[in-house]
């Protein structure tokens, strides 16, 4: 049975008020996504309004430095994804006109892009019958198809995508990945969901067989081992590692002075 139409009336009567699905544009569809991943969406809302307000347009992005694009970033995390955006906006305006190309294939081609941000920009943006996974999504098929494998393994993503892949209707294919993540980030919560809300329950396996607590399994990840010191390098062959220092840090650090 399929999930789409029950799935695309629950997210039309409960979906939240996001910024970026106020007057959508490709542009905006692609800055949320990126800052989106791996951060919650109470954490990105100021970065979001904050960063339309400087730079409103993929060519006011693609004129800035990469300092500008970052400093206005500090304090979200993971800046590969700010380095990232703004790259793949000057690819558009030197490569596509100034404009996000269409196909998820030309985004996929963007640098910086991964599948996930293609998939989700060319079925959001663009109306392209594809489907986006995210963790949200991996954990609602997880459990709606009650697979038992790790999450971790690619081959288990692959085969998450492909059945979200099976499920994305011929209209609306944008809501239908939206809506997803939105039963995720809800209602499939990771811990205590809410399936009594759940418009797919009556298709959920992991709620019929009791498992839904034990779904989406992980692999156990190894614990890092945390190194003190007043100097660290990180190599790894020729690349270093290089950390900005925290801007009060400076002053906890006395220089060096001789007798």
């Amino acid at each position: 049975m399929p999930i789409a139409p029950s799935l695309l009336r629950w997210y039309d009567r409960t979906k939240r008020d996001l910024p970026w699905r106020r007057a959508p544009t490709p542009y905006k569809t692609l800055v949320s996504e990126l800052m989106l991943q791996q951060t919650t969406v109470a954490a990105v809302l100021p970065y979001f309004d904050r960063f339309m307000a400087r730079f409103p347009t993929l060519a006011s992005l693609a004129a800035a430095s990469e300092d500008q694009v970052t400093a206005l970033w500090s304090g979200l995390g993971y800046y590969a994804r700010a380095r990232n955006l703004r790259r793949a906006a000057v690819a558009a305006l030197a490569d596509h006109g100034g404009e996000l190309p269409r196909s998820e294939a030309a985004l996929g081609e963007l640098p910086g892009l991964g599948p996930y941000t293609a998939a989700a920009v060319a079925a959001i943006a663009f109306g392209a019958r594809t489907f986006a996974l995210d963790g949200n999504g991996a954990r609602v098929l997880s459990r709606l198809g009650g697979v038992t494998d790790s999450i971790d393994l690619p081959a288990t993503r692959l085969r998450l995508r492909a059945a979200g892949m099976r499920e994305v209707p011929r209209g609306r294919p944008g809501d239908f990945t939206q809506a997803v993540m939105e039963l995720g980030a809800t209602v499939c919560l990771p811990r205590n969901p809410l399936c009594p809300a759940c418009p797919l329950a009556a298709q959920c396996q992991a709620l019929r067989e009791g498992t839904v607590a034990q779904l989406p399994v992980k692999l156990r990840r190894t614990e890092p081992v945390r190194i003190e010191g007043v100097l660290l390098i990180v190599r790894k062959g020729a690349r270093v590692l290089l950390r900005q220092r925290e801007p009060d840090a400076r002053a906890r650090v006395r220089p060096h002075s001789e007798a």
